[in-house]
């Protein structure tokens, strides 16, 4: 079996070399040496696959998005409100709601002068600088009227998170600083030198002093948008001039849990050290971890679609019309998802989808700790899985049938993806997969059109070997497995066929070349059909005569039975041919069958001007004797005792035991007259009288075989077999044969 392998290796070498070849592109694709955009975008559509797959599709009801919606842009008026509106709205949420902790997905970067209140300072220091009480009454009003400083006040004390972000490219963007930023959550020195690839920010748009002064801290709202334009990953650090801050999940997150400061984690490992790789992979945040990748992003585990989270208008807020069950110890962030507001998102979900539920997401990622990892090292899982799947199926698939092909290749695809699905749904670990596929199909794809090609070409080459002497079925069998076949000689035993017309010359004498072609084709045509549809190979013609075998090119066990089944139909396929025949004219058909079993050598036989696929040996000529002795004894087929012996299912008459020109060894002949289920009661009664002649013939006793010859003869006058015997009677008659004949007859004619 391992030479048989070895030697199939052999053979499909090329196959092998460019299936190799194939891996070795991948692997190189994922080591970053031909970086495909392509593939980045199928790993991206691979891993939303996976994330509708498995979202949990259910409302989270501990954090609530109070929502600057169309219906409290109607009530309350266009955004930006005034300030005053929000710290009531502000103080609604932690005064009657009893909310846990706010979060602001907006920025407040301006100062609010819709109450007027400059305007009447104005005239306090102008045209009314000497009527002290209208100064009076402008101090008293500002308590009301300075909208910022009562949202200052209501700010403070309170758990709020301001929201602001970070500007990193665009026109003028360097120059843009708009607000303070919170304090940061580290410096470069917490990452203990090592450098790692944070994006940093060249600008920023924050919050008013006043605002972020009274607040409990603040976070970057900035996602991380794909070069699809789908965001699937928050940033949870950005740096500026050599500080980092937080993002706005991570800054409510840390408050939830009165975390006063983030810890980064590095993985420890001599290898790592000697690689392009910090090693951070966790953010420590008390007790919890976050897994983060080489940018210090985390993938948003997103829990459906749009109104995963429970939205309340802030109108609705501002008025009491909610159950304060429904805010009380709740997780708020302030957003939008009006259109007019320009927050709205493309995420895998959904084109659409408002960027503060973006962040309720993380938020409840990051407390429930389901946050998938990625880290850097799954590119090294991604090289193991696809070199051991390459390597085996670029010298499996070449060795096995294109069904095996198909069925292996389909095991290993669905391996593969379970084995994925189970990582990300079991272990939260999210490997890659779209190289992997890509080259799965790519190796298929090869296999099949190398497979359909090489087919091609070897069943061209099969059909120009054996096309003219085989069926196409047999071509088909040949072209699935060429190694079945070979052109070299060798000996085999298999079943030869001869078949000859009876006076072919004076039949041909009475025709026109043009009639006699047309009688030969017709009565060739029908023939060889019969000897194809028998999976017999056709050797030649020989101008009226054919000669076939079977056994070869392809083995066949059954061949005698094969060749012995195609006579039986030659034969009853003439009746009808004669009658076709009658009706044009033409003179009856009637033609000699000669089948022999033995030993021959086949193969591709011939000069350097001529070869032919054939056979030879003693074997075959005798076959061909065969044929020859059916005129002698008036039967339309005559087998050898080897053909006899290798089909029993057939009745036979013994003919005779000759010894044929050519050969010393004398041989039994019968004639098969008929399928043991489907022989007559006259046949068998036929067979039975003529082997009491038979017996009465070798015996000697002439008086008695004559007697029962002429029986015979009288019975069946149509047969010549019995003619036969009785003139050899009368012979032996006169001149006896020896005392200790064996009954061999001798034929010195062909």
């Amino acid at each position: 079996m391992m030479n048989n392998f070895i030697q199939i290796i052999q053979r499909q070498y090329l196959r092998i070399f460019l299936n190799v070849l194939l891996l070795m592109f991948f692997l190189f694709q994922i080591a970053g040496f031909v970086p495909l955009a392509f593939i980045d975008q199928l790993e991206n559509l691979a891993y939303d696959y996976r994330l509708v797959l498995t979202m949990p599709n259910t409302v989270d009801k501990r954090i609530i998005i109070v929502d600057i919606d169309e219906k409290s842009l109607a009530e309350v008026g266009r955004w930006p409100w005034g300030r005053n509106h929000v710290a009531r709205l502000l103080d609604e949420l932690f005064n009657y709601y009893q909310v846990a902790i706010v979060g602001f997905d907006v920025v407040f970067a301006e100062p609010d002068e819709s109450s007027g209140l400059k305007i009447l300072e104005k005239l306090a220091d102008g045209e009314f600088t000497d009527i002290p009480e209208f100064r009076k009454r402008v101090e008293d009003l500002r308590q009301t009227l300075d909208f910022d400083q009562l949202f200052a006040d209501s700010l403070s004390g309170k758990p709020v998170i301001m929201g602001y972000y970070f500007n990193t490219s665009g026109e003028g963007a360097g120059t843009l600083r708009s607000g303070v930023l919170p304090a940061p959550v580290l410096a470069k020195d917490d990452f203990r030198g090592k450098r790692i690839d944070i994006p940093e920010a060249i600008g920023y748009g924050a919050n008013l002093q006043l605002f972020q002064n009274s607040a409990l801290g603040g976070g970057h709202f900035n996602p991380s948008i794909d070069a699809d334009g789908i965001v699937r990953r928050i940033p949870l650090l950005y740096e500026y001039e050599g500080q980092y801050y937080e993002a706005l999940s991570l800054a409510m997150v840390r408050a939830i849990h009165n975390v006063d400061r983030i810890e980064p984690v590095f993985v420890e490992s001599d290898m790592l050290s000697k690689a392009d790789y910090s090693g951070l992979e966790w953010i420590r945040l008390g007790h919890l971890k976050i897994p983060v990748d080489e940018h210090v992003q985390v993938l948003i585990p997103y829990r459906g679609r749009q109104q995963s989270f429970h939205y309340v208008s802030a109108s609705d807020v501002l008025q009491g019309r909610l159950e304060p069950a429904v805010l009380k110890d709740a997780v708020v962030l302030v957003g939008t998802s009006a259109p007019g507001l320009f927050d709205l998102r493309a995420t895998p979900m959904q084109n659409k989808y408002p960027g503060v539920e973006i962040h309720a997401n993380l938020i409840a990622g990051l407390l429930d700790q389901v946050i998938k990892e990625k880290p850097p090292y799954t590119a090294g899982a991604e090289f193991v899985l696809m070199l051991l799947s390459g390597l085996i199926l670029s010298i499996l698939i070449p060795c096995v049938s294109p069904l095996w092909a198909n069925i292996i290749f389909a095991i290993i695809t669905v391996l593969l993806i379970v084995f994925n699905l189970s990582m990300w749904q079991f272990a939260s670990l999210v490997l890659p997969v779209a190289s992997l596929l890509v080259m799965l199909l790519g190796m298929y794809l090869l296999n099949m059109t190398f497979g359909f090609f090489v087919e091609r070409r070897g069943k061209r080459q099969i059909t120009g070997l054996f096309g003219q002497y085989i069926p196409p079925e047999l071509v088909d069998e040949l072209s699935a497995n060429p190694e079945a076949c070979s052109m070299d000689a060798e000996n085999r035993e298999m079943t030869v066929l001869f078949s000859d017309v009876r006076g072919f010359t004076t039949l041909s004498e009475g025709l026109s070349p043009k009639d006699l072609s047309r009688l030969m084709n017709e009565f060739l045509t029908p023939m060889t059909r019969i000897i194809h549809q028998n999976r017999g190979t056709i050797d030649k013609y020989m101008g009226d005569a054919i000669m076939a075998f079977w056994g070869a090119p392809l083995e066949d066990a059954g061949h005698a039975r094969h060749a012995l089944d195609t006579g039986m139909a030659m034969l009853e396929s003439l009746n009808a041919l004669r009658e076709e025949f009658r009706a044009r004219g033409w003179p009856e058909i009637r033609i000699g069958i000669g089948i022999n079993t033995g030993e021959m050598s086949v193969g591709n036989m011939g000069s350097e001007f001529r070869m032919a696929y054939t056979v030879m040996g003693d074997a075959v000529n005798l076959g061909s004797r065969l044929e020859g002795l059916t005129k002698v004894y008036g039967v339309g087929m005559i087998v050898s005792e080897s053909t006899r012996t290798a089909v029993p299912d057939y009745t036979y008459r013994e003919l005779d035991r000759v010894r044929v020109k050519g050969k010393d060894e004398p041989v039994t002949i019968y004639e098969p007259v008929a399928l043991v289920t489907e022989i007559t009661r006259s046949e068998l009664d036929e067979i039975k009288l003529y082997k009491l002649a038979l017996k009465y013939y070798l015996d000697q006793n002439w008086d008695m075989a004559e007697l029962q010859l002429l029986n015979l003869q009288k019975q069946f006058p149509a047969r010549k077999l019995y003619q036969v015997y009785v003139e050899r009677v009368q012979e032996f008659r006169v001149n006896p044969p020896a005392a200790h004949w064996d009954g061999v007859y001798t034929h010195t004619s062909k």
